[in-house]
């Protein structure tokens, strides 16, 4: 283990916000650099105030900031480290701190490629200071500290209860907190889903294109994944009833019917509505995936299939916080019926006796004190402006280069490639001018030779971000004028 050394540092100052916030950054800052390198141990919480001239409490905030970050790691009796997970010297071309005082404004960072993701939030927007005020009252409760033993498997009542009353009642669903199960993020609600339900051989029909990760968990249980062609109207209910007249071994259907994934089209009501009897008629689990609910822009959000759904309806109703939140911070939840959510619950129970439990509170307190619901609101509008800039800059920079529909929500754009255009020669022309962006068709289940579609994830990044991004692609366009 490495001896704990005096560190210095300049602090990126910013009068707006908490200092412990800043300290958090400037740690950040460092470890990008290279300057603490993984698993390397941090001083104590005691020995960095003094050299900072901070008090320890604001010291020790930042820490715990970083650790649930997943910056730093916290080691009972043994310290403080960098986490070992991390790349060494993770940026080199960061411009060096200003020699301006602790009250200077930070300085821009310089991006040396700029990453499209499939449409993920912008964690620079989430609420981190009451973040941080929840988990330390959660850690510093009474309650908390006299906790003994593990806690309940099927999750923290606190936020169970706080789903059930408030966030998902806002959804049009009616469940107590006895029907929900907390899980590390909706993929482990879709593998604990696929356990619960799937035997060997069993078929599941799924979204084609669709999400490559929830196929990963059905196959990893033996069943046979079966894709049903999507359109412009969301999931071919049509093509998926004579699948399953040529496949009577398809026990379960998979959809994204709010926001697909990823075409970000929405299931229209008449498909919802003959996609429940169907599921009636032939005793098929629909497994529903309630991806990007929160961001609808253009009209009120649609009502889940599981609050259309009769009571005896057998589906299983899948959601995450992580899209309020950022995708570092596992949270989801499950809504099923009783016998198979105790199959589900006895399942994660072997494997994880229990969740993350100040995350889980401290989430509940934000919901309770309308944190997160306000955070939503901010966020909605900030990504629909987003949106439109893109739409904007993509008809003004790349014409007829690709097609488009205007998403009503989510937090990305489907584009089709011109045929005209090598897409995939078109992606790698992008990298090498500083732009990663996926080849959509990797969400299509045979995956197609040529590279005809892009998924052109805009939340994640502000503006200018996205100006650039599109101007890069546009240096390849032309070529094609």
């Amino acid at each position: 283990m490495s001896l704990r050394q005096e560190l210095t540092l300049e602090l990126i100052g910013d009068p707006t916000r908490p200092v412990f916030i800043d300290l958090a950054e400037s740690l950040i800052r460092e470890i990008q650099r290279g300057r603490l390198r993984p698993g390397q141990i941090l001083p104590g919480t005691r020995a960095l105030s003094r050299t900072l001239g901070l008090h320890r409490n604001t010291v020790d905030a930042a820490y715990h900031e970083l650790v649930m970050q997943g910056w730093l790691v916290s080691r009972a009796s043994r310290g403080t480290f960098v986490a070992e997970d991390l790349p060494s010297a993770i940026r080199t071309d960061l411009a060096p701190l200003p020699h301006t005082g602790r009250h200077s404004r930070p300085s821009r960072r310089l991006e040396s490629v700029l990453t499209i993701t499939d449409g993920t939030p912008d964690p620079r927007l989430m609420p981190r200071v009451e973040l941080a005020r929840a988990f330390r009252t959660v850690m510093t409760s009474s309650q908390f500290l006299s906790r003994g033993s593990y806690s309940d498997s099927q999750g923290a009542s606190a936020l169970r209860d706080a789903l059930a009353e408030e966030f998902l009642n806002a959804r049009g669903l009616s469940v107590s907190a006895d029907n929900i199960l907390i899980t590390h993020g909706s993929q482990m609600g879709l593998f604990l889903a696929a356990s619960a339900i799937l035997s060997p051989g069993d078929g599941i029909a799924v979204e084609n294109p669709g999400y490559p990760f929830a196929w990963a968990s059905f196959r990893s249980g033996g069943a046979r994944v079966v894709g049903v062609p999507v359109d412009h109207e969301g999931l071919d209910v049509d093509c998926l009833a004579q699948t399953l007249r040529n496949d009577p071994g398809i026990r379960a259907v998979y959809v994204t019917p709010h926001h697909q994934y990823p075409t970000t089209v929405t299931l229209g009501a008449g498909r919802r509505l003959k996609l429940l009897e169907l599921a009636r008629q032939h005793d098929l689990l629909i497994i529903e995936d309630d991806y990007d609910h929160d961001y609808r822009f253009d009209s009120a959000p649609v009502l889940p299939l599981a609050a259309r759904a009769a009571a005896d309806q057998r589906l299983i109703h899948i959601g995450s916080l992580s899209k309020l939140t950022i995708p570092a911070l596992r949270l989801g939840y499950v809504i099923a019926p009783p016998d198979i959510l105790k199959r589900m619950i006895e399942m994660r129970e072997a494997i994880d006796r229990q969740g993350d439990v100040p995350l889980e509170q401290a989430m509940a307190l934000m919901i309770r004190n309308g944190v997160l619901g306000r955070h939503a609101r901010k966020a909605r509008r900030i990504y629909v402006e987003r949106r439109d800039f893109l739409l904007r800059k993509v008809r003004e920079k790349l014409g007829d280069a690709v097609t488009f529909s205007a998403p009503a929500g989510g937090l990305a754009v489907w584009m089709k490639i011109n045929p005209c255009i090598d897409g995939e020669d078109w992606r790698i022309s992008a990298k090498k001018n500083g732009l990663y962006i996926e080849n959509g068709n990797s969400f299509f289940i045979e995956s197609k030779n040529d590279a005809s579609y892009l998924r052109f994830g805009y939340a994640h990044l502000d503006i200018g971000e996205i100006e650039k991004a599109v101007c890069i692609l546009s240096r390849y366009e032309t070529r094609f004028g």
